[in-house]
């Protein structure tokens, strides 16, 4: 029963448990019955029982920014952020002109605004906001610009789902690791990402700034497999809390052998034996069988879009791969 202020959402796998606990409720307080959720937080949810399918929708929420933020008219794009760019500090508002100017541009907002989104239903985007909130104590023109880019390709996506129905997996859920091996020209580090479905949906994700300098590809893949592991853990820990079983490792797909070789192997320590050793964490959850690494080409890597900036054709890969889909209830797209 997780709680929103005054919302309340019942989950439960028994109608008659959830009309006892409102029940219970309603010789407390006063409540009003909603019937089942349609819309929360700004989420539009529509389910598909004959076809066992579940829709999440942030339609109307970008609607109303587009609104907000002056973009209602605004000619489309087909990717997050231009595949070619890459953003700087040394971009900032520095000169008194352009100072003035970002003053008037509502940057922190829409980035926060862009962060909700991202955060709950539109995993593709998680990079691009990932990489423009690092610029929001001095923006500049060009990330401003970067932003409006952004609007551009959520306007031309707007009515994307992020769509759960059955796959044929043979786990619970299913996990994805990758980074970008200095990728942030600023601080040298690279930029880690991991993406966790259930179904076909992604159900968890996240794109973020590694906190060392890796000094190699099979480091930052590496540290990156640690942060996915972290969360598999979790997962794990709270689906048997669900009263599921657990009986096997859960599988980490990497596109990194020498990162998987690392992670498997105590002999490969020379190599790694700078890091931290919260980092050493990793070889413990595989050698104890919870997690277990496994090689996948990068074509088949959907967390590729949380790393970096990609082009129309892997971007609308990575997406399908993700879970978002334009198709409604019926098939119609």
């Amino acid at each position: 029963m997780p709680i929103h202020v005054d919302d309340l959402t019942l989950a439960s796998s028994s109608q008659s448990v959830i009309d006892q606990v409102i029940k219970e409720l309603a010789q407390h307080f006063k409540l009003r019955d909603l019937g089942p959720t349609s819309f929360l937080l700004g989420i539009e949810i529509v389910r598909d029982r004959p076809n066992r399918s579940i829709f999440l929708s942030q339609r109307q929420y970008i609607l109303e920014m587009l609104e907000r933020f002056g973009l209602t008219n605004a000619n489309t794009v087909s990717t997050p952020m231009d595949p070619g760019l890459r953003l700087d500090a040394t971009m900032g508002a520095t000169t008194p002109e352009d100072i003035a100017t970002m003053r008037s541009i509502p940057y922190l907002s829409a980035v926060g605004g862009l962060l909700y989104l991202a955060m709950m239903t539109r995993p593709d985007i998680a990079n691009a906001v990932s990489i423009l909130a690092r610029f929001s104590s001095n923006p500049g023109i060009a990330h401003w610009k970067a932003v409006k880019h952004l609007f551009r390709y959520i306007k031309g996506t707007m009515d994307l789902k992020l769509v759960y129905r059955p796959d044929n997996s043979s786990e619970l859920f299913t996990s994805y690791t990758d980074a970008d091996h200095g990728g942030c020209k600023d601080t040298g580090r690279s930029t880690g990402g991991y993406l966790i479905k259930m179904g076909t949906g992604a159900i968890s994700w996240r794109s973020k700034l590694q906190p060392v300098v890796a000094l190699s590809t099979t480091e930052a893949e590496y540290i990156a497999a640690v942060e996915a592991g972290k969360e598999m853990i979790w997962m794990r820990n709270i689906l048997s809390e669900f009263g599921y079983k657990f009986t096997s490792p859960s599988t980490l797909n990497c596109d990194n052998q020498s990162a998987i070789s690392v992670a498997k192997n105590p002999e490969h320590h020379g190599r790694m034996k700078h890091l931290d050793l919260r980092f050493y964490w990793l070889r413990d959850t595989v050698e104890n069988g919870q997690i277990f690494l496994k090689f996948i080409p990068t074509t088949e890597m959907p967390a590729d879009l949380l790393t970096k900036p990609l082009t129309r054709a892997k971007v609308e890969v990575c997406r399908d791969m993700m879970g978002l889909d334009k198709c409604g209830i019926r098939g119609e797209c």
